[in-house]
């Protein structure tokens, strides 16, 4: 059953032909509209007519042929699904402008999972683009309570255009930024204190409208005892009717609030008719009422000329459309009708809900035909409801909706049924719960193997058994588990259909991660770039570009991080050209591609290129990045701020990192922990990392896994710090002992970026020692081994002054070509501010800049100087910039001929 936009949610109900004038109120509405305005809030308890003044007001508006333009959007309980809501939204604006929020639409329930930003910002985008002003109402909005729905709002009024302004009705106020908005002016606020009668008022509406008929003192009395509260005057009025003892029945209407309710409404039924009464009842468990809607709920035949009836009898009814084919109870009538319902005919509440549910059924509404079945707790017919609505669901991203379904079903019901339980359980693995994930997949094991599940006619139901084993494979690979991983993911390959494209390329997808967590690189390469070629020829863009980002790490390991930039930067073609082909905003990973990017140029010592990459990720939403790789922002801006000489930054970054990180996707070889460690040992603070290794159990040299290396390789850092604070022989024993075996593991799996590493510490190792010699030689085996390696920079400066130190002494001995001398040049201005003094006329430039400068008085290119500083060329034509206008020159020959005057060449 499709998801349906409900026309009725975006109709404004209508305005009744007689109304209390309320000139002082529509005249604070109007004001509303200019210009600065953003929010307009009518925040007042039930019964106070918030939206009987707005639909005045839009009369009034229309018929004064103001400029703007009304859309309306009334809320309820499933606007707490963000993107029902946002669908809805573009509705009620594609009533004014058909193509309004077209592309909006598009990114919302396209083929591509896209951050819901995207969509707003691609509709605040078209509505800045239309002529005149639009105001957008949005009632009832009390019953949202979740946050990403405030969060949603509070950026469409941050970035609200000029033409748009937002008018809420609420009984409370919403959880957005009121006290900004306040404070500049750009809201106007109704409160109940504005909105309840005057005496005149209720005189005009007791007597004009209800036609009572009431003495002064009469009215008085009622306005005084109700303080004005529109909907008990309603109510009053209403009990009124068929009184002799008018002034004796207002005499003795006295009583808190709480009572007076539950009094009047009885008064008010007590008076009508008996099949009047019967009707109100039983289709009080609905939410909107239409006469087929009701036929089938009540078992009658005249709803039709029921509810006519009732709307000119004043009895709450409220017109949701200009035909009034639907409409609805006053919610504070509806409430008390549930009450009396439960009270007199109890047993009656699931048949009528149950009807309910399956007319909804019949006319493939299935959100309000699983809310029905769930309220007459017919828990199976709910969860084949459920099962049938699964594609819809997961196609338009409404996983939030599901899970409030689930919710509310009886756990054994769930675990009944197969279809639930797989999707339940890939629930609890992106929640990181995987030890309850797989009882939930023997749940689903079971009852397919009993046949239990209803034919759901779906391909959710049909590739089920190889959706099974994929999930194992994913669960095992979770826990570290290579072996079960490729055991599991080989079975879903040989249980997938040739054609099965999607399914395929999730198993060798976990065939490739198992060959990477046994460090078998060029084994895994190959795997998972079939397993991307499979994802493509799904259809499955956003899959195939986040695989290149697994891709890209598998090359690093390989040793080839410029095989790595290569398939990012195609990766982001791609995607780009995507967006603009189709007119949409760009995939899903594209944030993530620029992540990987970023640590690239933070290993080339690019630190301004990689933050202007994480500037772009950010820029394309904080729910731009796909779940599995939302942490890896936070480690690529750690990194940034280690090179760039803030280590407490850093670590609270890694700890931001750390609370968002998800097991259950990718293996785990760089533990954030270990990452953490690494900067307590470059800060010199070596207890808390040696508190970490104990936790770990390190060194644990039976354990030398490709999963432990990254530990390993922590710990190697560790002893050698232990051994320059406090020297020991036996500690840097220790570490070129684990040196060794690491490098025998590494040579044998054939992982040169491992190698690299290795070979790095074994010179620090040595240099620790005291033998420079075997120090320089490690050095050089280290860059020489490495099939690139150009790509590689902060991984040696990273180690502080002794890798420097060391770095000096192979550029003054001719060692390393080129290499030292380059990685020297790399550094930030905090790492070489110890050995480098700026002279006084170079106030103006900064460390960097002086660099650039003095590399323009060479023979070398632009895109040379670029290359030798690790940086891009734009990056070079920046600083060139700044140099020209600190120098006050406007060519190269110029900047160095000034440069020379001044002393600073």
């Amino acid at each position: 059953m499709p998801t349906t936009v409900l026309a009725t949610k975006v109709f404004a109900p209508a305005r009744r032909p007689q109304l209390v004038a309320r000139p002082r109120l529509i005249d604070r509405l109007d004001a509303a509209l200019d210009p600065g305005r953003r929010l307009t809030l009518i925040s007042a308890p039930a019964g106070f007519g918030k939206t009987t003044l707005v639909t005045d007001w839009i009369e009034h508006t229309t018929r004064r042929q103001l400029a703007a333009r009304v859309a309306w959007l009334s809320l309820d309980d499933g606007d707490n699904d963000l993107p029902r809501l946002l669908t809805h939204l573009v509705a009620a604006l594609q009533g004014l402008e058909e193509d309004l929020g077209y592309e909006a639409l598009g990114l919302l329930h396209g083929t591509l999972a896209l951050p819901v930003e995207a969509s707003l910002t691609a509709l605040i985008n078209d509505v800045a683009q239309t002529a005149g002003q639009i105001v957008l109402v949005l009632d009832d909005y009390h019953v949202i309570d979740a946050r990403p729905v405030h969060e949603a709002m509070t950026f469409l009024l941050d970035h609200l255009p000029p033409q748009l302004h937002l008018v809420i009705a609420s009984r409370s106020d919403p959880p957005l930024p009121l006290s900004r908005l306040r404070t500049r002016d750009e809201l106007v606020e109704l409160r109940a204190a504005d909105l309840r009668f005057t005496p005149d008022e209720a005189m005009s509406f007791l007597n004009q409208v209800m036609g009572l008929g009431l003495s002064t003192s009469d009215v008085d009395a009622l306005e005084t005892r109700t303080e004005g509260w529109i909907a008990g005057l309603q109510l009053v009025a209403l009990s009124l009717r068929g009184h002799v003892d008018v002034s004796g029945f207002i005499g003795a209407f006295t009583g808190s609030h709480r009572f007076v309710l539950d009094y009047l409404v009885d008064e008010v039924l007590r008076h009508q008719p008996s099949h009047v009464r019967a009707f109100l009842l039983h289709t009080a468990v609905l939410d909107r009422l239409a006469a087929p809607l009701c036929d089938a709920v009540t078992v009658r035949t005249d709803s039709a000329a029921m509810l006519e009836n009732l709307d000119g009898g004043n009895l709450f009814v409220v017109a949701l459309d200009d035909q009034r084919e639907w409409s609805r109870y006053h919610h504070l009538f509806a409430d008390m009708l549930r009450a009396r319902l439960r009270s007199e005919e109890p047993e009656l509440i699931p048949v009528l809900h149950r009807r309910a549910s399956d007319w909804y059924e019949r006319h493939d509404l299935a959100e309000d035909a699983v809310r029905h079945a769930l309220a007459a707790r017919d828990f199976d017919h709910a969860a084949h409801l459920m099962e049938l609505a699964l594609p819809a669901l997961r196609r338009n991203r409404q996983d939030a909706m599901l899970l409030g379904w689930l919710a509310a079903l009886p756990d054994d019901v769930v675990r009944r049924s197969a279809v639930l339980s797989v999707f339940y359980g890939w629930r609890l693995m992106v929640s990181g719960d995987l030890d309850a994930v797989e009882d939930r997949l023997d749940d689903a094991e079971r009852a397919l193997a009993a046949g239990s599940t209803p034919d759901a006619g779906n391909e959710e139901l049909r590739t089920l058994p190889v959706t099974l084993a994929i999930y194992r494979a994913s669960l095992a690979q979770a826990r570290g588990d290579a072996a079960g991983t490729a055991q599991h993911a080989q079975r879903a390959l040989e249980m997938a259909g040739p054609g099965a494209h999607l399914s395929r390329g999730a198993a060798a997808g976990f065939l490739g991660l198992a060959a990477w967590a046994n460090g078998e690189i060029e084994p895994g390469l190959r795997t998972f770039s079939e397993a991307v070629r499979s994802l493509r020829a799904a259809g499955n863009l956003a899959d195939a570009l986040s695989g290149t980002i697994v891709l890209a790490d598998m090359w690093l390991a390989a040793g080839r991080p410029e095989r790595a930039r290569g398939l990012y930067e195609a990766a982001l073609r791609e995607a780009t050209a995507h967006g603009d082909t189709h007119g949409t905003a760009l995939p899903l990973p594209t944030a993530d591609l620029h992540v990987g990017l970023s640590e690239l140029d933070r290993e080339l010592g690019n630190l301004a290129g990689a933050t202007q990459h994480l500037e772009t990720a950010k820029a394309l939403g904080e729910r731009a990045e796909m779940t599995e790789n939302r942490h890896r922002w936070f480690l690529a801006m750690a990194r940034i701020r280690e090179a760039d000489g803030d280590p407490d930054g850093a670590i609270s970054l890694l700890d931001q990192a750390e609370r968002l990180y998800v097991r259950g996707f990718f293996p785990d070889v760089r533990p954030i922990a270990a990452m953490r460690a690494r900067i307590r040992i470059i800060q010199g603070k070596l207890s808390e990392a040696a508190d970490w290794a104990r936790e770990r159990g390190l060194p644990a040299m039976d354990d030398l896994s490709y999963l432990r290396e990254f530990d390993h390789l922590t710990v190697v850092r560790l002893l050698i710090a232990q051994h320059r604070s406090h020297p020991d022989a036996g500690t840097i024993r220790e570490a070129v002992g684990l040196l060794g075996l690491l490098h025998e593991a590494a040579t044998q799996a054939a992982r040169p970026g491992s190698l690299l590493e290795i070979a790095m510490l074994q010179a620090l190792a040595h240099q620790a020692q005291g033998d420079l010699a075997r120090a320089l030689d490690a050095l050089e085996r280290a860059l020489g081994q490495t099939p690139e390696p150009g790509g590689y920079g902060r991984l040696l400066l990273d180690e502080g002054e002794p890798m420097v130190s060391l770095l000096h002494a192979a550029d003054e001995r001719g060692r390393l070509g080129d290499h030292a001398r380059r990685m020297l040049r790399a550094r930030t201005p905090s790492e070489d501010a110890s050995d480098q003094v700026t002279p006084p006329s170079a106030v103006g430039l900064s460390e960097r800049e002086l660099q650039v400068l003095r590399l323009l008085n060479s023979t070398l290119s632009g895109p040379e100087i670029a290359r030798e500083l690790f940086i891009s060329l734009n990056t070079f034509r920046s600083h060139t910039k700044h140099i020209f206008t600190k120098l006050d020159v406007n060519s190269r020959p110029a900047a160095v001929s000034r440069a020379r005057e001044r002393g600073l060449l």
